[in-house]
């Protein structure tokens, strides 16, 4: 690590270079970002996840830059054009834009105009040219005609274009320009013409300008959308005019011929080389910032979904309901195992509801199902509408649950491996089960960009979204933790410190073993280090374990504090974490180490208060207007219950019951401004809304949360 990395990640993230310094220090020593945050708080200063990931970002960052500034040290080198002072700025430098100004004189070039001026001898008129001597700089140009130059004129145009090349490759030049584009940059839209029909889903851009300073985020990518598929042409554009007035005053000294000739070469440079270059730059940047503004929402939605209320260990009818081919049902175990399957058709074509609702009371009555999930796709609604009148014999909770991503997982490879000899409608209908079960267990085991709780997630960076969204999962799976007895291998994947083969490792260990009995068994899974199982062992549970800390948050390496607390007291480790009395009793300062801090400590005694909580909430079951089926049954006024599905910076959709999600604006979610919609919303939640407007023609309802 370069020494000067933890300052200069500390000035951007207003983290100490102590905390920075440690943090990287961890991360080289291959500790996981989970790890770190929850086990390493005294090394970090109780980091959380969010600031170690993107001391991580910055940290990767950089050294990618010191490679870059590597190169260009050696390719100016090489060229023999390395002086000392040049040295000294590229190595002090860690402004990305800096170093590539300072190496685009010795960049490499393909044949341009002023490099063919070059080979012609003209570079000479050039500087006589910028040095502006007074009288007829035809005069001079005569000197220079030779075979490969005809004329004076030939002559002063090679002259210009290598002028015009200077001017682009001045770092003050292109500081200025970049000033304008920041001050009075416009990011403009207009449809290609005859493209107008293909265009329509983006009409509200056909002629469109925004200062590129405040286009948002799903703006830009709208529109950067637009023009990738050939129907939009978008420009960024400074003011031109006060743009070059302040380069014609750097530039042009006087009224002198010169003057003359280095006027157009800097208007042919702003035109041909600086501007469009400047142009690919801010654009690039204004699409990093919005790539990194829409995987943040999808983040944070995609967090929110993960760790949604899970129903738990129940047994579970689930149905993925259709009209022609009919619903599809599946009876599932505790654990989620595959108990019964077959198909029923109440709806038209075949309108058989009566035998339907007999069949579903018997399979409920006959597995001893404790709840029944229903996919939200296709004939939902009637579906939960025929369910809710069947007079089950017992009390039987009913759920509408996601179907998003289910039709991949469906005819994915996971899949295909679990469920090899039954097809994908019933692999569909098994992984609603398992949604309403556990979201996170099922959920990990699709593509996150197929969840359906982003924005324009094919448009942003894929690479940049992966690792978010990985990160992400990472995250969710250890602060639940999980049940590595119970556990599918692609919910272990995500366990800190372990990755595919561990996690396979673990699944056949157990399938020939049997359950682990402890985490030290653990140990025995071939390939399982101790560097490993140090990352991994926290956020693995055995369930009835011998040594109770193994089902707990408690990190073996923390074993000994419990028990000498459990001894200091007079009792066992079991009877502590039983008794909250004795909890109480205990003075946390009293087993201060150097190894073992006040966070260390702080989390012990609120995991022995409640060892092994899941930290989501508890499910609630949620029932749609009856009256409500479709689109034409809404009227502007109406109040509805409805379900948050997706967030974006400007508003979240909402489920009202209706094949098309309605929209609540940002500006409808509260009667005061809000900035952020996660102030106020989160995906899954039970809202209340007015219907504000109804375009059935483009299928779109506007809601509102100001009621």
């Amino acid at each position: 690590m370069n020494e000067i990395f933890p300052t200069l990640i500390a000035r951007k993230t207003e983290i100490s270079e102590n905390q920075v310094a440690n943090t990287i220090m961890l991360l080289d020593e291959g500790a996981t970002i989970p790890f770190i945050s929850r086990y390493r708080k005294e090394i970090t200063g109780a980091l959380n996840e969010v600031q170690i990931a993107e001391i991580q970002n910055m940290y990767e960052k950089l050294e990618e830059l010191e490679k870059r500034k590597a190169y260009v040290l050696t390719t100016i080198d090489e060229q023999g054009k390395l002086t000392d002072d040049l040295k000294t700025r590229i190595e002090k430098s860690w402004d990305s834009t800096e170093i590539e100004d300072i190496y685009l004189p010795y960049k490499p070039k393909r044949q341009t105009k002023a490099e063919a001026a070059r080979k012609k001898g003209l570079e000479p008129l050039a500087k006589i040219i910028m040095s502006h001597p007074k009288g007829n700089i035809d005069d001079h140009a005569k000197s220079f005609i030779t075979e490969e130059v005809s004329s004076v004129e030939d002559a002063l145009q090679g002259a210009r274009d290598i002028i015009a090349e200077w001017i682009n490759e001045n770092e003050k030049t292109r500081n200025t320009v970049r000033t304008s584009f920041e001050r009075t940059g416009m990011i403009s839209a207009k449809v290609v013409k005859g493209k107008e029909e293909e265009a329509d889903k983006y009409r509200d851009y056909f002629d469109w300008e925004e200062p590129l300073r405040k286009c948002t985020s799903h703006r830009l990518l709208a529109i950067r959308r637009g023009e990738n598929e050939g129907v939009l042409k978008v420009t960024i554009s400074p003011d031109d005019d006060a743009c070059l007035e302040r380069l014609f005053r750097h530039y042009v000294k006087d009224d002198s011929e010169a003057s003359v000739h280095v006027a157009k070469a800097l208007k042919d440079s702003y035109k041909r080389l600086l501007k469009p270059s400047i142009e690919n730059e801010f654009a690039a940047l204004a699409k990093e910032k919005a790539d990194e503004e829409a995987i943040r929402v999808f983040v944070e939605n995609l967090k929110q979904l993960l760790l949604a209320a899970p129903l738990g260990q129940k047994r579970v009818l689930a149905i993925d309901p259709g009209y022609r081919t009919g619903c599809k049902i599946v009876c599932l175990d505790e654990q989620g195992n595959l108990l019964h399957n077959e198909t029923i058709y109440p709806h038209p074509p075949q309108n058989e509801a009566g035998k339907a609702s007999v069949k579903l009371a018997n399979l409920a009555a006959s597995y001893c199902i404790d709840a029944i999930a229903i996919g939200n796709g296709t004939a939902s609604r009637e579906t939960e509408q025929l369910v809710t009148r069947i007079p089950f014999n017992q009390k039987i909770q009913v759920f509408m649950v996601s179907e998003n991503g289910a039709s991949i997982y469906s005819a994915s490879k996971i899949a295909r491996e679990e469920f090899p000899d039954y097809d994908v409608t019933v692999r569909g209908a098994i992984s609603i089960g398992r949604r309403l079960m556990d979201p996170l267990a099922e959920l990990v085991k699709i593509d996150p960009k197929s969840i359906g709780v982003g924005q324009y997630q094919h448009d942003v960076d894929q690479t940049k979204l992966k690792k978010s969204l990985d990160q992400t999962v990472e995250t969710c799976v250890n602060q639940v933790g999980v049940n590595v007895n119970t556990a599918s291998k692609h919910l272990l994947v995500y366990i800190s410190g372990l990755g595919p083969q561990l996690a396979q490792n673990i699944v056949d260990y157990r399938a020939k073993e049997g359950a682990f009995k402890s985490r030290r068994d653990l140990l025995k899974v071939p390939r399982m280090g101790e560097k490993a199982f140090e990352q991994a062992a926290g956020f693995l549970r055995i369930a009835d374990a011998e040594n109770p800390l193994d089902n707990s948050a408690v990190h073996p390496e923390s074993y000994h504090v419990v028990e000498q607390m459990a001894r200091d007291l007079s009792c066992t480790v079991a009877e502590l974490i039983r008794n909250k009395e004795l909890n109480k009793q205990l003075t946390v300062e009293k087993y201060l180490t150097e190894k073992t801090g006040i966070h260390t400590l702080r989390d012990i005694l609120a995991e022995l208060d409640k060892p092994g909580r899941d930290p989501r909430q508890s499910i609630e079951v949620f029932e749609f207007d009856p009256n409500i089926k479709d689109i034409n049954d809404l009227r502007e006024g109406m109040i509805l219950s409805g379900i948050v599905t997706n967030i974006t910076n400007f508003g979240c959709f909402v489920d009202i019951g209706v094949k098309e999600n309605g929209l609540v604006h940002v500006s409808q979610l509260a009667d005061r401004f809000i900035s952020n919609p996660t102030d106020i919303v989160s995906v899954h939640q039970h809202v209340t809304v007015k219907v504000v407007g109804v375009d059935k023609e483009r299928k779109r309802i506007q809601l509102s949360m100001k009621i």
